[in-house]
Protein backbone atom coordinates (compact mmCIF):
# COMPACT_ATOMS: atom_id res chain seq x y z
CA UNK A 1 0.00 0.00 0.00
CA UNK A 2 1.51 3.18 -1.13
CA UNK A 3 2.32 5.85 1.95
CA UNK A 4 0.43 9.23 1.93
CA UNK A 5 2.47 12.07 1.72
CA UNK A 6 1.58 14.43 4.52
CA UNK A 7 -0.39 17.57 3.24
CA UNK A 8 1.82 20.73 3.32
CA UNK A 9 0.35 23.12 5.92
CA UNK A 10 -1.38 26.64 5.37
CA UNK A 11 1.06 28.93 5.15
CA UNK A 12 0.79 32.90 5.07
CA UNK A 13 3.27 34.77 3.74
CA UNK A 14 3.12 38.73 3.16
CA UNK A 15 3.66 39.27 -0.60
CA UNK A 16 2.52 36.99 -3.43
CA UNK A 17 5.28 34.78 -4.92
CA UNK A 18 6.81 33.68 -1.93
CA UNK A 19 5.56 30.73 -1.47
CA UNK A 20 3.65 27.42 -2.76
CA UNK A 21 2.88 27.24 -6.83
CA UNK A 22 3.67 30.56 -8.02
CA UNK A 23 6.93 30.28 -6.07
CA UNK A 24 7.71 27.43 -8.08
CA UNK A 25 6.73 29.48 -10.96
CA UNK A 26 8.70 32.14 -10.28
CA UNK A 27 11.98 29.75 -9.87
CA UNK A 28 11.95 28.05 -12.74
CA UNK A 29 11.13 31.42 -14.81
CA UNK A 30 14.54 32.84 -13.09
CA UNK A 31 15.72 29.46 -13.68
CA UNK A 32 15.10 29.78 -17.20
CA UNK A 33 16.24 33.30 -17.94
CA UNK A 34 19.53 32.80 -16.14
CA UNK A 35 20.47 29.37 -18.38
CA UNK A 36 19.70 32.08 -21.47
CA UNK A 37 21.57 34.64 -20.41
CA UNK A 38 24.92 32.71 -19.28
CA UNK A 39 24.61 30.53 -22.73
CA UNK A 40 24.32 33.68 -24.26
CA UNK A 41 27.57 35.17 -22.94
CA UNK A 42 29.32 31.60 -22.83
CA UNK A 43 28.79 32.07 -26.52
CA UNK A 44 30.38 35.37 -26.88
CA UNK A 45 33.21 35.02 -24.57
CA UNK A 46 33.72 31.62 -26.46
CA UNK A 47 33.39 33.23 -29.92
CA UNK A 48 36.06 36.25 -28.68
CA UNK A 49 38.23 33.73 -27.14
CA UNK A 50 38.22 31.78 -31.01
CA UNK A 51 38.86 35.14 -32.39
CA UNK A 52 42.39 36.67 -30.24
CA UNK A 53 43.46 32.78 -30.48
CA UNK A 54 43.62 32.81 -34.62
CA UNK A 55 46.90 33.28 -36.28
CA UNK A 56 47.39 36.48 -37.88
CA UNK A 57 47.87 37.15 -41.49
Amino acid sequence: MPEKKPKERERYYLLPGQGGRSFRKKQLFILGWSTAVALFFGAIVAGLMWWFSRPMH
